[in-house]
């Protein structure tokens, strides 16, 4: 194997690939990105054998041949190449790469090539094509409320449903809750319903933001799904078991239903929950047209604002994680929002004032007074 490649696009490329490369795996050739060069054209591969990713490479391939070779390593090197061209050509007899541009040499030893796996093909039974800016839009708002805790595996997912006009994603880790509906300008042909790792979604809207396509191709497997975008392709295998029934989690009435000015009431949210450190909760009081917004934690300090609500009734407190709150106030973004309450025990609904379609259900903290 032999080819030319401007030291720019290497780096660009082998720093969106080596991302999914494993970090902890016993299997050597997993901490590793593959380099394929074949009929004229080159390619990146790398997995963790959750999230797969393959990425082109504008190349002049002088020789085909495929080698592995280590990620991080192979990042560095890239890194410290100096501008213009650069080839790596394997030496087969020496098991390295030699890796050539300027006045600079670098031979790498490469990995096993047998121990690293094959990846699925695009298509099948399932294939959708998907507006990409949608896409994207929906993973960015529902992401944050995935769980990260890897012995419940169906809720680090988010589950991903899309048919007709509707586009759909959940993602909960039972503490808060997200759902975007978002409704597309034309009608899908054919549709699916997936729960994917949210990882390999973020890792898909990070893909997608770089190359920013009208569309992707969604290909569904019996327990693989594959999205091609922009001449890449990022696979991921789906996660088994049945994902909650969020709707019902959503409480039918609410007692309080406030519309408050979002970006207003989120600075209030930053700024307060600076004072809330080592799992104390953000305290939220509402009273006669205010609410109070205040923090403290023993031996650090504490804070509180108020500001003007359209809230009416008997005056009660909440208390809520203020990650997961400024999370859900962050989603909703620009305009008003409109915050429905219960009661101090029953979860909170954060959604957007425009109807676009997003919800975001938080459980509420049990107050000491």
């Amino acid at each position: 194997m032999k080819l030319a490649i401007a030291s720019a696009d290497l780096l660009a490329q082998l720093g969106t690939v080596s991302r999914v490369a494993s970090t902890r795996s016993a299997v050597q050739a997993l901490s590793g990105v593959q380099l394929i060069a074949q009929d004229g054209a080159a390619e990146l591969r790398a997995t963790d054998m959750e999230v797969g990713l393959r990425v082109p490479l504008t190349a002049t391939v002088e020789r085909d041949g495929t080698v592995v070779l280590p990620a991080r390593l192979m990042l560095d090197v890239a890194r410290s190449l100096p501008a213009g061209e650069a080839t790596l050509e394997l030496r087969a007899a020496e098991q390295d790469v030699e890796v050539v541009s300027g006045s600079a040499t670098f031979h790498i030893r490469t990995l096993r090539a047998e121990d690293f796996p094959p990846f699925p093909e695009p298509g099948g039974d399932a294939v959708v094509k998907v507006p990409g800016a949608a896409f994207v839009e929906t993973i960015n708002k529902v992401a944050r409320s995935a769980s990260r805790d890897e012995t419940r595996p169906i809720l680090t997912g988010i589950l991903v449903s899309a048919s007709g006009t509707e586009l759909r994603m959940v993602a909960t880790d039972s503490y808060r809750l997200s759902v975007k509906e978002t409704v597309l300008d034309s009608p899908l042909e054919g549709g699916f319903e997936a729960n994917v790792p949210a990882r390999a979604l973020q890792e898909l809207a990070r893909l997608a933001q770089q190359v920013e396509p009208d569309e992707l191709t969604v290909s569904v497997h019996a327990n693989q799904i594959v999205f091609e975008v922009g001449g890449s392709v990022l696979s991921s295998r789906l996660i088994d078991g049945q994902f909650p029934n969020y709707r019902q989690l959503l409480p039918d009435t609410y007692e309080h239903e406030l519309t408050l000015a979002g970006g207003e009431l989120t600075e209030v949210v930053r700024r307060m929950s600076l004072m809330a450190q080592k799992n104390a909760p953000l305290r939220l009081r509402f009273s006669e047209g205010e609410l109070t917004v205040s923090a403290q934690t023993p031996d650090v300090g504490e804070a509180r604002e108020m500001l003007p609500v359209p809230f009416a009734g008997e005056p009660f407190e909440i208390g809520f994680n203020p990650e997961f709150l400024r999370d859900g106030l962050e989603s909703v973004e620009a305009g008003d929002l409109v915050l429905k309450l219960i009661s101090p025990l029953r979860p909170g609904l954060v959604e957007a004032a425009d109807g676009s379609g997003f919800v975001y259900l938080i459980m509420p903290i049990r107050l000491n007074v």
